[in-house]
């Protein structure tokens, strides 16, 4: 049992000496992480990966263009084999070991001093893996340990005390396996959660008990406007020791006020980290079977918020100059001004028959798609009853899904 039990610890290569022999696909694969450790690396080999090269060339290892000799391991703190040449393995495992320099070898696993973990990183946390002479399962259970500390489902609070601090986290379009790896972990670490009505609501469903929910849209907000009050309501939580997350929909700064919850923070001396979602105005379309772009059909897409009528004297779009465009329109916020909108892109120019696709709630269960064309939209939005949430794509890439309403 002692023979096969590895004593698990972690070097601090940073400025030590450290020879690798050979410039293989072996050395290609562990080079990186010696890289990031900060190790000084001397690389032998006669001949090297174009990948290792490169890291040679970019002066992040000094490579000699030789065999390995006698010697090689003199001042050195930690040595990788790699080569596949037998002889020289076994001649180099042997000075290692003479002059009791932790050695890995690649070809011999039992005749090696040392033995390389199967490593994974997230946030900080390094998580090394050995299990003997399987290392199919060492890497298996190193990426279920690192998936689970990104996505939250495995605990790992934090016991040191944190300044002040909020995260801007965009929840994507409504799906809940959506958002971003790094979201669903901060979710998990949240201790209060202001929550917007239009994020993926089933999220809210998987935190702990302890986690505080804040409903932005029921926020009292008195002598303040709303966005003021979600405002203070973040910088108090934050300034009260908690860890707090603005979950969003789609992506914080397309459309969602991200950027003015930023410079609040920020005014208050509060740290804000910032996690893009995935946004509804390219994601909604592809689940709804409707590419934004495609090869001949259109070369570009805008996408344009459509909370404010054309005609309003606020409206800060200039849709004429949108009716002249030949690509893809995606309308947010547009369901009850798309009459209109769609009016004025035709007195615009834009053709009366150009296809039109409204995809509701896109990306969960209640999602439902609605076709029309310009000339038609507006009655046919009242006529099905379609409500916000949806996306308005408007294009003749509508038409190369038409037969898909999924």
């Amino acid at each position: 049992m002692s023979e096969n039990f590895a004593y698990p610890v972690g070097l601090r290569l940073s400025g030590r000496r450290v020879v690798v022999l050979g410039a293989g696909q072996v050395a290609q694969r562990r080079l990186p992480a010696l890289i990031a450790a900060g190790a000084d690396i001397l690389l032998i080999s006669p001949s090297a990966t174009a990948s290792v090269e490169a890291m040679a060339e970019a002066g992040e290892v000094r490579w000699e263009r030789r065999r390995y000799q006698e010697g090689d391991f003199e001042g050195a703190w930690y040595v990788l084999i790699t080569t596949d040449d037998p002889e020289a393995n076994a001649a180099a495992s042997a000075e290692a070991e003479a002059r009791r320099v932790w050695c890995v070898r690649s070809d011999d696993a039992e005749a090696a001093s040392a033995w390389t973990p199967a490593t994974g990183r997230s946030e900080g946390v390094t998580v090394a893996v050995l299990t003997g002479q399987d290392p199919r399962r060492s890497a298996a259970v190193r990426d279920a340990v690192v998936e689970g500390l990104r996505d939250g489902t495995l605990g790992a609070p934090r016991h040191r005390t944190r300044g002040p601090h909020v995260a801007l986290v965009g929840g994507g379009p409504g799906d809940p396996d959506l958002i971003t790896v790094r979201g669903r972990r901060l979710l998990a670490e949240a201790d209060v959660v202001v929550a917007d009505r239009l994020g993926p609501r089933d999220l809210l469903d998987e935190l702990p008990p302890h986690v505080e929910v804040i409903d932005a849209a029921k926020i009292p907000y008195g002598r303040f406007m709303a966005q003021e009050a979600i405002n203070n309501a973040l910088i108090e939580h934050a300034k009260a020791g908690k860890s707090v997350v603005r979950l969003k929909g789609g992506d914080p700064f397309v459309f969602g006020r991200g950027m003015e919850e930023a410079e609040a923070l920020a005014e208050a001396g509060i740290p804000c980290t910032v996690v893009p979602g995935i946004s509804s105005s390219i994601s909604v379309p592809g689940a709804a079977g409707i590419p934004v772009t495609h090869r001949g059909v259109a070369h570009e897409f805008t996408v344009v918020s459509g909370h404010v009528a054309p005609d309003d004297p606020s409206s800060l779009v200039d849709w004429a100059a949108l009716a002249r465009l030949r690509g893809t329109l995606v309308l947010l916020m547009a369901v009850e001004k798309i009459g209109a909108i769609a009016a004025t892109l035709v007195a615009h120019g834009r053709a009366a028959d150009t296809p039109v696709a409204v995809v509701q709630e896109g990306t969960t269960a209640a999602q439902r798609r609605v076709d029309a064309t310009l000339a038609t939209v507006g009655e046919t939005v009242a006529a099905e009853g379609v409500r916000p949430p949806a996306v308005v794509v408007i294009g003749e890439v509508v038409a190369l899904s038409a037969r898909d309403h999924r």
